[in-house]
C-alpha cells in the first residue's frame, strides 16, 4: 500500500511538471474528446439496434422493411460521423502531442545549453540523446492517446453500467465484483513495468553512448586495430540491454495476461448465468443478446483501459527522464543585477582564488593571486595536473570559484551578464571542434552573421586563406563531421580565424599547437602571433619554447603559484621553470 501511494505521488508530482507543456493545447484537446465521444455512439447504439430486432422477431410482431432500412441508415449516418471524428482524432491529436513534444525538446535543449560543464562532466551525450529523442516521442502518444482513450472507456463503462442493471442488477453487480481483482493484479506487474520501461531506457542510453563513443573514435579503433575490442564492448551493452529488455516483455506479458484471464472469467459468468436467468424466465433472449453485446463493449473498454497503462507507464517514464534533465539546476546564470561588461580594456587580476571540482573535494587551486595589466601576453606552464586549463576556464565562468574573486577592468565577473562576458573572450584550443558544414560556416561561427568578405579577411589574418582557396569548393568546401577532411594544422588555422572574426579583447590559448607537426606550429604560430597583439592573452604550453616571448609566465604547481617572471628572468633564477625548460630542450 505504502508503495501504492509512494506511485501516485511521484505520478501526479510528474504529471504537474507535464501540465504546462498541455495546458496551451486544451481548447485541442476538449474537441479531440467531444469526437471521442462521438466515436462511441456507435458501439453503444447497436447492441440497442440487435435488441430492437431480436426482440421483434421473437414476440411475433412483424418487421417493415422500410423499419430495418431506417435503422440501417441511422446507423450508417452514425458511422460517418464517426469517420469524421476519428480523421480529427488521428490527425490534429497526432499533431497536437508533436507541439508538446517540441515544446519540450526546445526546453530541454535550452536548458542543456544553460547547464555548466560540471554538468558534462559526468553525463554521458548518448544518455541525453535517448532523452530527446525516444523518451520525448513516447510522452507525445501518452499526450494524445491516453486522455482520449481514458475518455472513452469511461463513457463506455458508465453507458453500459447503466443498461446492464436496467437489464439484471445482480448479474452485473457479480461482473463489476471482478473488477478491483483485475484492477489489484494488474497494478502489480504495473508497477514492475514502470521499473523495466526506465532500466530500458538507461541501458538504451548507455548502447547509444557507447557507440557514439566508438564510431566517434573509429580511426583511432582502426589505427590499434581494435575493432574485435569495441564489438566487445559494444556486445556487452547490447547483451544488458536484451536482458532488461526481456524482463520488461516478462512483465508485459504478466500484465496482458492478468487482463485477458479475468476477461474470460467475467465473460463466461455472464453466458452461464445469462442462460440460467433466460431458462428461468428471468430474461428474455433479445435482452440477453443486448446484454451479451454490451458486456463484450464493456470488457473491450476494461481491457483497453487496462492495455493503456502500458503507455501511461511509458508516458510517465519520458516525464520522468525529461524532468530529471530540467530539475537540474542551472548553477552558472546571471545575477538579478547582472550589468554587461563593455569598453573593455582587458586587465584582469585573481584575488585569493580557490577552486574544487566537487564540493568537499580536493582543491585544484588555492590561494592564487595574479594581476595581469591589458594588452599583456601571459602564459602559464607547470607540470600536468597543476590546474593551468582550469585557471583558464574560471575567466569565462566556464566554472564559478568557491572562493576569491575574479575581475575584468575592476569588475567582478560574476556580476556580469554571461553572454557579454564571453563575448569579450576568445579561445583556441588544442582539440578544435570543427561543425559539420562548410568553412565559411566554421568561420562565420565567430560571428554570427558576418559578411563573406569580413570571413575571408578573417581567414587571411589567420595565414588560413591560401589553403583554403586551393580547395575544390574554397570557403564553400564541406569539412566533415568534425573537419576530418582538414589536416589539425588547418584545423587550428580556421579556428583562429573564428577568433579572429570575433575580435575579442581578452584571449585564451589552451595548448593551441601542441598536437601540430613543426611545419603546422610553426604556420599556426604566426598567426597566433597576429591575433594576440593588442590583447590581453593567456597561453597555456607544454612546448615552452612557444612562450619565450610572453611579458610574464606564471608557474603553476599543485601548491599554487611558484614563480612569475619573464623567460630571462625565470632562467636566471634557475627554479621550477628553468628545470622544466632544460628538460623539454633535452627532447
Amino acid at each position: 500500500m505504502a508503495s501504492n501511494r509512494h506511485d501516485l505521488r511521484d505520478s501526479k508530482r510528474l504529471l504537474t511538471q507535464f501540465y504546462p507543456y498541455f495546458r496551451p493545447h486544451r481548447a485541442t484537446m476538449l474537441l479531440d474528446l467531444f469526437c471521442a465521444s462521438l466515436t462511441t455512439i456507435c458501439d453503444l447504439v447497436l447492441p440497442l439496434i440487435v435488441r430492437y430486432i431480436t426482440g421483434a422477431a421473437q414476440n411475433g410482431v412483424t418487421l417493415m422493411v422500410s423499419s430495418v432500412l431506417k435503422l440501417g441508415g441511422v446507423y450508417v449516418a452514425l458511422r460517418i460521423i464517426d469517420t469524421a471524428a476519428n480523421y480529427y482524432m488521428q490527425s490534429i491529436g497526432h499533431i497536437m502531442g508533436s507541439y508538446i513534444e517540441r515544446d519540450m525538446r526546445t526546453d530541454l535543449f535550452t536548458h542543456l545549453q544553460e547547464l555548466s560543464h560540471a554538468y558534462y562532466d559526468h553525463t554521458k551525450i548518448g544518455q541525453l540523446m535517448s532523452r530527446m529523442t525516444t523518451d520525448l516521442n513516447d510522452i507525445t502518444e501518452f499526450a494524445h492517446h491516453f486522455p482520449e482513450e481514458l475518455f472513452i472507456c469511461v463513457i463506455k463503462i458508465v453507458v453500459s453500467f447503466v443498461i446492464l442493471c436496467g437489464t439484471n442488477v445482480p448479474l452485473t453487480m457479480l461482473i463489476f465484483a471482478m473488477l478491483p481483482l483485475m484492477v489489484y493484479f494488474s497494478n502489480i506487474f504495473s508497477r514492475r513495468m514502470r521499473k523495466s520501461f526506465k532500466d530500458s531506457r538507461h541501458e538504451l542510453g548507455e548502447l547509444n553512448a557507447q557507440v557514439e563513443d566508438s564510431l566517434s573514435g573509429i580511426r583511432v579503433v582502426k589505427s590499434f586495430a581494435n575493432e574485435d575490442l569495441e564489438e566487445e564492448k559494444f556486445e556487452g551493452n547490447n547483451q544488458r540491454f536484451l536482458s532488461v529488455k526481456k524482463g520488461m516483455y516478462h512483465n508485459m506479458a504478466g500484465f496482458h495476461s492478468v487482463t485477458r484471464l479475468f476477461d474470460g472469467i467475467m465473460y463466461i459468468i455472464v453466458v452461464v448465468l445469462g442462460a440460467v436467468y433466460m431458462i428461468r424466465g428471468k430474461i428474455a433472449a433479445a435482452d440477453l443478446v443486448a446484454y451479451l453485446l454490451y458486456v463484450t463493449t464493456l470488457l473491450a473498454s476494461i481491457r483497453r483501459m487496462v492495455e493503456f497503462m502500458e503507455m501511461f507507464q511509458r508516458g510517465i517514464t519520458g516525464i520522468e527522464r525529461f524532468t530529471e534533465v530540467m530539475d537540474e539546476p542551472v548553477t552558472i546564470h546571471d545575477a538579478p543585477d547582472a550589468r554587461p561588461l563593455q569598453d573593455v580594456r582587458g586587465d584582469i587580476a585573481f584575488r585569493d582564488v580557490s577552486f574544487a571540482y566537487e564540493e568537499g573535494g580536493k582543491r585544484v587551486l588555492s590561494g592564487i593571486t595574479l594581476d595581469i595589466p591589458a594588452g599583456q601576453n601571459v602564459a602559464i606552464v607547470g607540470p600536468s595536473g597543476g590546474g593551468k586549463t582550469t585557471l583558464c576556464s574560471l575567466i569565462p565562468r566556464f566554472y564559478d570559484v568557491d572562493g576569491g574573486a575574479i575581475t575584468i577592468d575592476g569588475q567582478d565577473i560574476r556580476a556580469l551578464t554571461l553572454k557579454s562576458l564571453r563575448s569579450n573572450i576568445g579561445m583556441v584550443q588544442q582539440d578544435v571542434y570543427m561543425f559539420s558544414g562548410s568553412i565559411a560556416d566554421n568561420i562565420e561561427y565567430g560571428r554570427p552573421g558576418a559578411s563573406r568578405e569580413e570571413v575571408i579577411e578573417a581567414a587571411r589574418r589567420a595565414g588560413a586563406h591560401e589553403f583554403i582557396m586551393g580547395l575544390e569548393n574554397g570557403y564553400d568546401t564541406h569539412v566533415g563531421e568534425r573537419g576530418v577532411r582538414l589536416s589539425g594544422g588547418q584545423k587550428q588555422r580556421i579556428s583562429i580565424a573564428r577568433v579572429f572574426l570575433k575580435d575579442p579583447p581578452i584571449l585564451i590559448l589552451d595548448e593551441a599547437t601542441s598536437a601540430l607537426d613543426n611545419e603546422s606550429e610553426r604556420l599556426v604560430q604566426k598567426s597566433l602571433e597576429a591575433l594576440m597583439k593588442g590583447r590581453t592573452t593567456f597561453t597555456i604550453a607544454h612546448r615552452l619554447t612557444t612562450i619565450r616571448a610572453a611579458d610574464k609566465i606564471f608557474v603553476l604547481t599543485e601548491d599554487g603559484i611558484a614563480e612569475q617572471g619573464s623567460h630571462r628572468q625565470l632562467m636566471e633564477r634557475d627554479g621550477v621553470y628553468a628545470g622544466l625548460y632544460r628538460l623539454y630542450t633535452t627532447f
